[in-house]
């Protein structure tokens, strides 16, 4: 009888090799070899479920965008004070985590070859977009009285934070510190 695999726990398996090899290793670390060995599996099985660096790269983005898009959820569902809600959820898409710190370093690799791939590039652009118009909508709560136009320019901005410090803690965390990125995200929804 021929052996049956498991098609899902292999993807985990292989997901989660693709997500540490990334964060850890960066772009150029990050190679078909490289996942089959943290899989401990062969080059073969990963290039059947991932055939090239484009499908490694874009399987990486989407468990980003998974999970933050799910904490995001989580932290509207339980509900509150809008202005406080707006704040925990940028405070979740910034780097205070060694888990978010892997997070901040797979967003960064995964942008970097967005610059010269059209398809990475426009997963990058629907990814962002789907942040903004998040942290519009809760903008929105925090200034009912506010225009959508006006939401969405504050929206653009508060993003343009958290992304910046994400990008910058990737690369020199002991500037960008938790502390100080706890402190820019209260003072900028603080100033709304």
């Amino acid at each position: 009888m021929p052996r049956q695999r498991d098609v899902t726990a292999q993807r985990e398996l292989l997901s989660g090799a693709v997500w540490q090899v990334l964060a850890e290793e960066g772009l150029p670390g990050l190679t078909v070899r490289a996942v089959a060995a943290r899989a401990g599996c062969t080059s073969g099985l990963v290039m059947h479920t991932f055939p090239t660096k484009r499908a490694l790269l874009l399987h990486a983005r989407e468990l980003l965008h998974e999970r933050t898009a799910a904490r995001a959820d989580a932290l509207q569902d339980a509900g509150g004070e809008p202005r406080a809600v707006l704040r925990d959820v940028l405070l979740r898409a910034v780097t205070l985590t060694p888990e978010a710190a892997d997070e901040a370093r797979v967003w960064v690799g995964f942008l970097a070859a967005a610059l010269a791939d059209p398809e990475l590039a426009a997963r990058h652009r629907a990814n962002n977009r789907s942040f903004v118009t998040r942290i519009a909508r809760l903008t929105g709560a925090v200034g009912p009285e506010w225009t959508d136009e006006r939401c969405r320019a504050v929206a653009k901005r508060l993003v343009a934070l958290a992304e910046g410090l994400n990008t910058l803690a990737a690369a020199d965390p002991e500037t960008y510190s938790p502390a100080m990125q706890r402190d820019a995200v209260a003072a900028a929804v603080a100033a709304l």
